[in-house]
């Protein structure tokens, strides 16, 4: 297992350290923390090739049933508009929607026209290009530690896989270093606390919870907590919500609300966990939950089972359209359950395993 996280290399000459706090409990292999402040943000950074490769297998395994569809297109000879007719269904029954469809084919189209491409092999190899541009904007970098603490608000629908999301990022930034304190602010999803304490306990991080306690009291405490015990990263937690949930969807509203009233321009990340299973409807959420919180990042799940990957160039489309507003960057996809199985999003990559 490596860490996600690289420092950068600070201009100026690092500050001499505060004392280190006492050293927690701690698994094999897990860092003791340290109550110094960064001396640079710490980057969300990919692992060096060779140690990606196995997670581009499992990423190519989990998106084989929505590119095979796609990629059988291709097993001909000729180039025409019987041709593009398939891709462009093929692209439909990926998910990718009518309007990312259209703007892939009438790239591709003048990308072949380009390259006077007269193979289908070509062809193809043309449309991972036509893919990986789509999803560029959306490929960015986490970056943490430019204040202390980072508070991460993370949002989404029950059962997308949020809580475990949260677990697994936590481990790795601890990594890599870094002091990190939970919020269980899903007081509505039974058991939810629970989960999340599993993680804070397995992962040897401290956790915030009440029994029964309003969500954005929670956040709060949290938030003032993480600043009291030099803490590097806040996470909350909060609860599953519908977006068609009017009520619900103004709690989010609320803690969101509460967690800057703790600390100025906190939340610095609001994150929405979405489940690649869901298709169209992802992109639904991601526009609901933007109109809510204005997001700043997304964590795809679930890209093993039957999900459908043209999603991603729905909400990349619908991300770059945005008016006057940056693109909503995929920080994280997942591809299983195992702590291995969430990583950093590549554009490139995942064209090219959506495609092989």
């Amino acid at each position: 297992m490596f860490s996600f996280f690289k420092k950068k290399v600070p201009a100026a000459a690092p500050p001499i350290p505060e004392p280190a706090a006492p050293a927690l409990p701690s698994e094999a292999g897990l860092p003791s923390f340290s109550s110094a402040a960064p001396t640079a943000p710490v980057v969300v950074a990919e692992a060096p090739g060779e140690q990606r490769s196995p997670w581009l297998e499992r990423l190519k395994a989990g998106l084989r049933r929505t590119g095979s569809g796609i990629t059988q297109v291709f097993t001909g000879t000729r180039i025409d508009d019987a041709l593009y007719e398939e891709l462009e269904a093929a692209l439909l029954m990926a998910d990718a929607g009518l309007p990312a469809t259209q703007h892939l084919l009438a790239d591709l189209k003048r990308r072949v026209k380009e390259r006077k491409a007269t193979e289908p092999s070509a062809v193809k190899a043309l449309l991972i290009d036509a893919v990986a541009e789509l999803l560029a904007p959306l490929h960015q970098p986490l970056v943490l530690g430019e204040t202390r603490p980072t508070v991460i608000m993370v949002a989404g629908v029950n059962g997308a896989g949020k809580t475990t999301s949260i677990g697994k990022l936590t481990r790795h930034l601890a990594d890599g270093g870094m002091k990190v304190l939970l919020a269980a602010a899903d007081t509505f999803r039974a058991a939810a606390k629970e989960q999340l304490a599993v993680w804070a306990d397995r992962n040897r991080v401290e956790i915030v919870s009440q029994e029964g306690g309003d969500p954005a009291a929670v956040s709060f405490d949290a938030v003032k907590a993480g600043q009291a015990r030099g803490c590097d990263v806040v996470i909350a937690d909060t609860a599953g919500r519908l977006p068609t949930q009017a009520h619900l969807m103004e709690e989010l509203r609320k803690i969101k609300r509460t967690i800057g009233k703790a600390m100025d321009g906190a939340p610095h990340e609001v994150l929405l966990v979405v489940d690649g299973n869901t298709g169209q409807n992802a992109l639904a959420q991601v526009k609901s939950f933007d109109a809510v919180l204005g997001l700043t990042g997304l964590i795809v799940t679930k890209l093993d089972g039957t999900a459908k990957g043209g999603m991603l160039a729905a909400i990349a489309l619908w991300s770059r359209e945005r008016e006057g507003l940056r693109p909503v960057p995929v920080y994280f996809i997942g591809v299983g359950e195992k702590l291995e199985d969430l990583e950093t999003f590549d554009a490139r990559e995942f064209a090219q395993a959506l495609l092989s």
